[in-house]
């Protein structure tokens, strides 16, 4: 059979081409370009298989005459994954899950194979524990079925026939960097061999109707190993984050194609596994000091749900002819940018003063809405007077100084409400009296970060 050219392809970013570099001229990355070798022609027809799987019409098709289809839905068992999910496990669907070495993965799909089996077959692939480790781990985790099926194979065409005999409604392959293809002479792990295989295991899903739960490791620079093809060809790609030496962990999706990108679910790790925390906001703000300075709460949207965190910084004097700067949870661009406007309007000399700013329980904190609060806690931090732990301070700061408009600013309010908060400090330009105001609570709309530290709104 006729084989094709030696091709090299990034690991980060997929750059193909037919020469090595040492620095990928797409994302610039060093030293990940590397050798694809020859793959036979019989791999481009398991490709063109596959466009048919997922249903190729070999013919233009108008958009208003194409079929409507009612997605099938599994329950996981797990609210808070089943929230990230979009409702659910949908039949015939690939998903994609990734994150930290250690950081629980194992421990979750084992955990939903036990609450997925009373109504569905499982078919657990390991390429990397033994069934002695999976049987640990099962017990630990109080996993009893009489319908999960356990698998220690990586070769993919003995995992595809066993998958043909036993006709499981879900397929958990942990990990995809394990499993390799006898038809490629390339190695286990390699980017041909994650995305052949990649590609056969979503063929079967997509023909067969079988949900797909695939495991994914992450490389260096914290991104999903393997080409980029990987994330194109799933339906969902879910990221597992959270300090390994913090208990909490979060769920985050990067891409959903049955459901929403924003939502999050947050879980607690424990000596029995992982358990939900349907209530974060009163997990993350926990323990939280009293009378001390350079903490601030505020209310931030992880899709359609308000979480309330807290925020500290500690602001000291430098001893450096540069000063530090560290950011856990906020953009380190960001923190410059807020550190800038504090110097230049309101005249705190921030070039003499290492900063660190830090976002309680492992949680990262993307939407500018959190500015202010980032902002509030660090004067309160220079100028050693504690803010009070019933205040949350919400609102984008401009380079002007400026609190700008911030989105669902009436789930906000409601959620900070309800823990308990009586002072909110808002944007002026989304106060509205006569929905905003509450007995018993105090809204303070601003229009700068500047009316903060004078009276009358003084909260320092």
């Amino acid at each position: 059979m006729k084989t094709k050219p030696t091709r090299y392809e990034c690991t980060a970013c997929g750059y193909s081409t037919s020469k090595w570099m040492g620095k990928c001229p797409r994302c610039g990355a060093w030293n990940t370009i590397e050798e694809v070798p020859a793959e036979i022609e019989e791999v481009e027809d398991r490709r063109r298989s596959l466009i048919g799987n997922i249903g190729g019409t070999g013919a233009p098709t108008l958009l208003k005459e194409l079929e409507m289809p009612e997605y099938i839905r599994s329950g996981s068992g797990m609210d808070e994954l089943d929230r990230v999910l979009g409702g659910g496990i949908v039949s015939g669907s690939a998903v994609l899950i990734s994150g930290e070495p250690g950081i629980g993965k194992s421990t979750l799909l084992m955990q939903i194979s036990g609450k997925l089996t009373p109504k569905n077959k499982v078919l657990y692939v390991s390429g990397e524990e033994s069934g002695s480790q999976l049987r640990m781990r099962a017990k630990r985790l109080g996993v009893e079925s009489d319908m999960l099926y356990v698998l220690i194979e990586t070769n993919i065409d003995s995992i595809l026939g066993h998958a043909e005999k036993l006709k499981p409604d879900i397929v958990i392959i942990d990990s995809i960097q394990t499993i390799y293809d006898p038809r490629s002479s390339s190695s286990p792990g390699s980017i041909a061999q994650v995305r052949e295989c990649a590609s056969r295991f979503i063929g079967m899903a997509k023909s067969r109707g079988i949900s797909i739960i695939i495991v994914s490791h992450i490389n260096k620079e914290g991104a999903i190993a393997g080409p980029k093809v990987l994330e194109h060809a799933v339906d969902a790609v879910l990221y597992f984050e959270g300090e390994k030496r913090n208990s909490y962990r979060i769920i985050r999706a990067i891409k959903n194609r049955f459901g929403s990108t924003n939502e999050i679910g947050v879980f607690e790790m424990t000596e029995k596994g992982l358990i939900e925390i349907p209530n974060p906001s009163e997990a993350l703000l926990s323990g939280r000091p009293a009378d001390v300075s350079g903490s601030c709460a505020v209310c931030v949207m992880e899709g359609t749900r308000p979480l309330i965190a807290e925020i500290q910084a500690l602001a000291v004097k430098s001893v450096l002819p540069s000063p530090r700067r560290t950011s856990n949870g906020v953009d380190y661009n960001r923190l410059y940018m807020l550190l800038a406007v504090l110097e230049k309007r309101i005249g705190i000399n921030m070039g003499a003063l290492d900063v660190y700013l830090n976002v309680v329980g492992g949680l990262r904190i993307d939407e500018p809405a959190s500015d202010m609060a980032v902002a509030l806690a660090v004067i309160s931090s220079v100028k050693d007077k504690p803010i009070s732990d019933k205040l949350a301070a919400m609102g984008e700061i401009g380079l002007a100084g400026e609190c700008r408009s911030i989105s669902n600013i009436d789930a906000r309010i409601s959620e900070a409400v309800r823990l308990g908060f009586d002072t909110i400090v808002i944007p002026k330009r989304d106060y509205v009296p006569s929905r905003h105001d509450r007995k018993g609570v105090r809204i303070i709309p601003v229009r700068s970060i500047m009316e903060l530290i004078l009276p009358p709104n003084s909260i320092m």
